[in-house]
């Protein structure tokens, strides 16, 4: 079944449960200022209010459009008001459309529908690569140089997400978080046993000690240097 990941900066995006129609599910979550906090599989509708805590909403979508997770992501700027200025604003800053807010699921999940019928189909992000390392989204295949490293599903999926976020010490709660495994709740010490395969399989394509243990924290991705 394809997905469609809804991003909302409302923090109602946390609390609306997955929708399925036509062959499609449709999953929500909460966007921040400092983007997804998951792996994005498939297609991509982000709503950003205008007015945010911690950045805003212009900001929030010109950090969308320059990180290569949500270059492509379907961007919905969510105004208080039908102001000329501010549409203009937004769409200088990246946003494909606009609302008026406040939004609830209905108004948003129709959006999306309407959208999908009339726009053809988006071209997404098809690699990752973080030095030597290149991951295939489409052959789900990572390969160090030209060497193929032997992953289970979730091992994939969690070198992936490294990939996307590296040189930053992600948290076992983070990474549980980023692959979807919050619900049902799965025992942190999880993150380790798939941190030791992880790291076994790169060690035997040659990668070496690509995961840097953070004592305390958690973990990280190193990249190589420039």
């Amino acid at each position: 079944m394809d997905v469609v990941n809804i991003f909302m900066s409302d923090p109602m995006g946390e609390a609306l449960e997955p929708f399925e129609h036509d062959g499609m599910r449709f999953t929500f979550d909460r966007l921040d200022c400092n983007g997804p906090r998951r792996l994005v599989e498939g297609q991509m509708w982000a709503f950003v209010d205008w007015v945010m805590d911690e950045c805003s909403g212009l900001e929030l979508c010109r950090r969308l459009r320059a990180d290569p997770r949500t270059t492509d992501a379907h961007v919905t700027m969510v105004l208080e008001v039908d102001d000329p200025d501010d549409r203009r604003r937004a769409l200088r800053a990246g946003a494909d459309d606009y609302m008026i807010g406040p939004l609830d699921r209905n108004a948003v999940l129709d959006r999306v529908f309407a959208l999908q019928e009339r726009r053809g189909p988006r071209h997404f992000a098809q690699q990752v690569r973080v030095g030597k390392l290149t991951i295939d989204l489409l052959a789900l295949q990572a390969r160090w140089h030209d060497r193929p490293v032997p992953l289970r599903p979730n091992e994939f999926r969690l070198l992936r997400f490294f990939a996307e976020n590296p040189d930053r010490v992600l948290t076992r709660i983070e990474l549980i978080e980023g692959l979807g495994k919050l619900d049902p709740p799965i025992d942190e010490r999880t993150v380790d046993v798939w941190i030791g395969r992880l790291r076994r399989a790169l060690k035997s394509v040659g990668a070496g000690e690509m995961l840097r243990t953070v004592r305390a924290m958690g973990y990280v991705l190193d990249s190589p240097p420039s």
